[in-house]
This record gives structure tokens, C-alpha cells and sequence, in this order.
């Protein structure tokens, strides 16, 4: 029977697990940026506080119902972790936040204000059908009103969960669709069909029923930063060469 792997294991023990369950270049990647950010905060001088780590806790207990401390001592025997190793992991993950917004939060804005165009969105209906004479066909009924867009999609498109949603895609990020098709959404008139475009094996009829302008939510300003500080640790660990399995995790 075999047993788990334990903390006093070898690395090369861990490393043979990790390429078992193809994770090894994942972990690696991960340990070598956090390696990254706990150098750069050094010197950069960026710590976090108790009361930080504090309010993480806090803020955990009360969204998880652990509102006694014998709640979240089993949960954490649940998890298999000690509360130091609990309280070490929310540390790398506030010091990995505190960076991000030292390094990037200036950017943000002006970011967003260069590809505003890229994030703007609309609520997309679609037909897709085989036959480019039935795509015609179906874009004259349509636009003639003797069919509705809706039912044409319900009765003709090629892909059954459309079908059911009569045409209905959803709300669709411009960088999401496709680029062939994307300046054609984004020129087309509400409520309109568009004329069949032909993608590859398909023909596509498009109706655009609401145009959603791009603004710098929350979760689109996170979103933003976490892409830059991404880019930003891909890039410096291009700088970092390790040789063994003992160099990548004496790195943590």
C-alpha cells in the first residue's frame, strides 16, 4: 500500500510524485514566484502586519461559520495543516496582494483606458446553420418578418443547447468573440440581423439586442492588476535557473 507523502520525504521523493500527476512544473513555477515576491518585498520594504493576517483570519472564520476556536481547529485538522502553516499561507498571499498593487496600481487605469475598446460587451443572440442557401433564406424571412429571429434559431441552428435557448449566446466580452466576426457585432444595429458571415464550416446570423459599455468595476480593476503582476513574475522568473530538484525547493 502506498503512503502518503510527508514533509520529511526527499525532494526527489516530491519531485517524482509531482511528475506522476504532471503538477511538477506547476509547483516548481509557484515556489520560484514566491521566491520572486519575497525578495522583491524585502527590498522593496513591503511587510505584512499581525493585524492583517488578523483580519484575513477573521474575515475566513465569519464567511465559513467557525465562530468557535474549536470550529477552526477541526477544520484545519480537517485540512491537515497546523494553524502556523495556515497563518504562513495567508502571509504569501497578502505579501503576493500588497506587491501586486505596490508594483501595478498605477497602471491600472491607464491600461484599461488603452484597450477600453476590448472589454466593452454585448448581449449576443446567434444562429448557426450548415447551408449557406438556408442562412439567406432564413436572413430574408427574418429581416420580412414572416419568421422571428427567436424561432428561427430555435428550429434551424446546428447546435441543440442554442437551439434551446433560441440563439440566446449571452453577455460577451469583444475579446471573446470572434476576431472575423467581432467588428460586425460591434457595427451591427440593435434588434438587426446581420447577413450571413461564413465561419469556417458555418454560417453565422447575428443580432445584437444590448451594446454594454466597458467600465473599471472592481472586479475588472483586479482582474487587470492580477494579468500585470502575472506578466511581471513570468518575466523575472525567465532570469532565475535552477539545475536540480534540491535548488527549486531549498528556493521556498
Amino acid at each position: 500500500m502506498s503512503r502518503l507523502l510527508t514533509i520529511q520525504d526527499s525532494p526527489e521523493k516530491v519531485v517524482t510524485f509531482l511528475k506522476g500527476n504532471v503538477q511538477y512544473k506547476d509547483i516548481c513555477s509557484s515556489i520560484l514566484h514566491q521566491k520572486i515576491i519575497n525578495q522583491t518585498a524585502i527590498a522593496k520594504g513591503i511587510v505584512v502586519a499581525p493585524e492583517e493576517i488578523q483580519a484575513e483570519v477573521d474575515g475566513f472564520r465569519l464567511k465559513n461559520h467557525l465562530e468557535k476556536t474549536s470550529d477552526t481547529l477541526a477544520w484545519l485538522s480537517e485540512q491537515m495543516i497546523t494553524p502556523e502553516e495556515w497563518e504562513f499561507g495567508i502571509t504569501k498571499r497578502l505579501l503576493a496582494q500588497k506587491l501586486a498593487n505596490h508594483l501595478f496600481a498605477k497602471d491600472v487605469e491607464r491600461i484599461f483606458a488603452q484597450s477600453r475598446i476590448n472589454f466593452d460587451r454585448v448581449l449576443l443572440y446567434q444562429i448557426v446553420v450548415n447551408d449557406e442557401a438556408l442562412a439567406q433564406e432564413l436572413f430574408y424571412q427574418i429581416e420580412e418578418e414572416e419568421i422571428s429571429f427567436y424561432l428561427a434559431a430555435h428550429l434551424y441552428d446546428i447546435d441543440e443547447q442554442r437551439r434551446q435557448k433560441c440563439g440566446y449566446e449571452g453577455e460577451i466580452d469583444r475579446y471573446n468573440i470572434h476576431p472575423d466576426i467581432a467588428p460586425i457585432v460591434f457595427g451591427a444595429e440593435v434588434d438587426k440581423v446581420t447577413y450571413p458571415i461564413k465561419i469556417d464550416r458555418g454560417y453565422h446570423l447575428l443580432m445584437v439586442e444590448k451594446f454594454i459599455h466597458a467600465e473599471l468595476t472592481p472586479q475588472r480593476y483586479q482582474m487587470i492588476l492580477d494579468k500585470l503582476f502575472e506578466d511581471w513574475l513570468n518575466n523575472e522568473q525567465n532570469y532565475l535557473v535552477y539545475g536540480s530538484a534540491e535548488d527549486i525547493f531549498k528556493a521556498f
